[in-house]
């Protein structure tokens, strides 16, 4: 049986969200918005952040990259696993659970799923509204492929709200404070 997911327990790692993809890719504003609520809420509850870049593909957008406090991983391969140094980092967190967001839905987030949950040292959680890529078959067919691998697909505020856990601290406000801001973004992002 799977539980929440707990903020001691997990790592968030943010997928190639780079400068030359983001506007290719599916609902990118949508999906942004996402990303970056995340990567707050991970912030404010101390929930440590793995990113990678691709090679080739230019730097993580600004607005996701000026709230990273480390700087991405480069890497050449599409899995985050085959990177000795991204797995380096995520071996030495010592958490069970792996929270993925970012770009492509398809490929390298894909490859990266299958692979985490192939070793069964990790439980493996999608954002759904936060991962995408440029077509929307390629996405769909990775979200099933995923989820029948063992991954579990749900969404940005699901999590972040799993991780807050209480509405009586000083961190439930601030993650209000995202959680409505990126509501109201939302609002006005375009669905194409």
């Amino acid at each position: 049986m799977v539980g929440r997911v707990k903020r001691n327990d997990c790592v968030l790692v943010v997928v190639d969200v780079q400068d030359r993809l983001i506007n290719t890719i599916t609902q990118h504003e949508f999906i942004v918005e996402n990303i970056k609520a995340l990567v707050q809420a991970a912030v404010v509850l101390r929930v440590p952040i793995l990113a990678t870049e691709q090679e080739k593909l230019g730097d993580t957008i600004p607005e996701v990259k000026s709230l990273l406090p480390n700087a991405p991983t480069r890497k050449t391969s599409f899995s985050c696993c085959d990177n000795s140094e991204f797995m380096t980092k995520l071996n030495a967190l010592g958490r069970k659970a792996v929270i993925i967001c970012g770009i492509e839905t398809h490929i390298c987030v894909a490859q990266t799923v299958l692979d985490l949950v192939r070793d069964h040292r990790h439980r493996v959680l999608v954002a759904k509204d936060a991962t995408s890529s440029y077509g929307i078959v390629d996405r769909e067919t990775a979200f099933r492929r995923m989820e029948k691998s063992g991954a579990e697909i749900t969404t940005s505020e699901t999590i972040i709200y799993e991780l807050t856990e209480n509405a009586d601290t000083d961190e439930f406000k601030r993650i209000l404070e995202i959680v409505k801001a990126r509501r109201t973004k939302l609002q006005s992002a375009p669905m194409n």
